[in-house]
């Protein structure tokens, strides 16, 4: 049996992202074994000369850990030592597992050979034909048995490594595979690579992140309040965010699929900053408490209250990833003039009531066709965040934003206002594409826009389309859309004012 590799370790190890390989695979370049590579598979796609580079790898990283905000300050690079201890444990006992059946086979394979050369020296003419026979078919075989390659050496020592420094984790029944980083909890893993965990507090004090570990050895890294029962302790469960992955583990946890999945949740926030962009655009940065973070979808919007009669809707404009730390895109217009009230007011250190998630513009995870993002003004609030979550769940085969500002002056309307960042995510991932345009939201300057738009896609149809700005911009949009016959089925729109 070849040494077999899960796609999200193929993925680590050559340096690419998981979704390069699902398409090779899908393109036929790459051959699975139930849902595992091979490493000679794995070798022949990416030649040895590759596999030391992983410099897409860190870029992606490092674009994630700027979009992205660390839920526990404390957290070092390295697992702490006791569960370093315990990974070396485990990879030294596998080690000397496999050294043995190797040592055992080939002493085996030295007497074997020795008793056939002694049988060959008999005199039974008959029986040493036929010995001797099967001791050229012998040392042939022994010839042809595939031998560890030096590429394929450096390949498992890698992986070797890269176990050592983090766990591979699997939930069921939905068959989601992340990675523990360092002595990070589970909970914070599984947010950072985009999934939908149950989860409340995130301390350790209300156990909606209680899991069963189906296999493999965890540790507890963080006290917690929450007291499991004995029923639950010998069945396996455990707190995800107070305990880290020792080894690869198997658990058993609910994750939501449906906006209805997730719970309507009103929380007290904090404005934590501040930055006025342009002279009609704030970007709002709010910091919920430690004990109750947002749960919500990629794409969701939230009521806010800054006082008891002035509230508005606000698309989250930050990733699922962190619950915490909220980023929301506000826009004054004298079609919405009630937001000048929020842009004289809002102080930092400020207490906002926030409600939700609310809203159905949510990323289609189970899709295999590319993202089509088009975003009109602030309409980019909720698509960075539909972005932001693509990213994580490293699950969308390839995705291209069109990001169309006004035509007014750019101080005024604050243009592509982060710019900067859509360039940055292009250069990081080889599977995204940015297209800042500019046109005003008049029907006859948008739809030669858009036209562009479709002149650069060579099959319109096979995408999934995310539309977010103005009504204005959603009516032409849609009656585009429309015009060529492009499914309904395949698109979503946010109306932000």
């Amino acid at each position: 049996m070849p040494q077999l590799l899960t796609l999200s370790r193929a993925a680590r190890l050559v340096g690419v992202t998981r979704s390069a390989l699902q398409k090779k695979i899908q393109n036929g370049e790459l051959s699975t074994f139930e849902g595992h590579l091979a490493v000679t598979e794995l070798l022949r796609a990416y030649p040895a000369t590759q596999m030391q580079d992983t410099t897409m790898l860190e870029r992606v990283a490092h674009i994630k850990a700027k979009a992205t905000y660390k839920q526990r300050e404390d957290e070092s690079g390295l697992p702490s030592p006791k569960v370093l201890a315990a990974r070396l444990t485990t990879l030294s006992n596998e080690m000397v597992s496999i050294k043995s059946e190797l040592k055992n086979s080939s002493e085996l394979l030295q007497t074997l050979t020795q008793k056939l050369t002694d049988l060959e020296k008999t005199d039974e003419t008959n029986w040493r034909a036929n010995v001797h026979a099967l001791y050229d078919w012998l040392t042939t075989e022994m010839a042809k048995r595939p031998k560890l390659t030096e590429p394929a050496a450096q390949l498992l020592a890698k992986d070797t490594i890269l176990r050592i420094m983090a766990a591979q984790i699997k939930v069921i029944p939905s068959g989601h595979e992340f990675f523990v980083e360092g002595n990070e909890s589970i909970l914070d893993a599984a947010l950072r690579a985009g999934l939908a965990l149950n989860y409340g507090c995130s301390s350790g004090n209300c156990g909606y992140c209680k899991a069963r570990v189906v296999y493999g050895q965890v540790q507890k890294i963080h006290h917690h309040d929450y007291v499991l029962s004995e029923a639950e302790k010998n069945m396996g469960y455990t707190l995800m965010c107070s305990h880290t992955a020792v080894t690869d583990i198997t658990i058993e946890a609910a994750e939501a699929h449906r906006v209805a999945d997730i719970p309507l949740q009103e929380i007290e926030a904090k404005v934590r900053k501040l930055e006025r962009l342009a002279e009609n655009l704030l970007i709002l940065h709010l910091q919920t408490p430690k004990t109750q973070t947002l749960r919500f979808f990629a794409g969701q919007l939230v009521t806010l209250t800054l006082k008891e009669d002035q509230s508005a809707n606000y698309f989250i404009a930050s990733c699922p990833c962190d619950g915490r730390n909220l980023q929301f895109h506000l826009h004054k217009t004298s079609a919405n003039p009630n937001t000048q009230t929020w842009f004289d007011t809002l102080k930092t250190g400020q207490t906002l009531q926030l409600e939700g998630p609310k809203g159905d513009f949510i990323l289609k995870e189970d899709s295999t066709r590319p993202a089509l993002f088009i975003a009109y003004a602030n309409g980019f609030a909720p698509i960075k965040s539909l972005i932001e979550h693509a990213m994580a769940l490293d699950t969308v085969p390839s995705y291209h934003l069109y990001w169309i500002a006004p035509t007014q002056s750019e101080a005024e309307e604050g243009g592509h206002y982060q710019n900067n960042l859509c360039r940055a995510w292009a250069d990081a991932l080889d599977n995204f594409n940015y297209t800042p345009l500019t046109s005003s939201a008049e029907e006859t300057s948008l739809k030669p826009t858009l036209s562009q738009i479709m002149t650069d896609l060579s099959e319109l149809n096979d995408v999934e389309v995310y539309l977010s700005g103005p009504q204005s911009f959603i009516t032409v949009a849609q009656a585009w859309l429309q015009q060529h016959h492009f499914p309904e089925s395949q698109y979503l729109t946010a109306t932000v004012s």
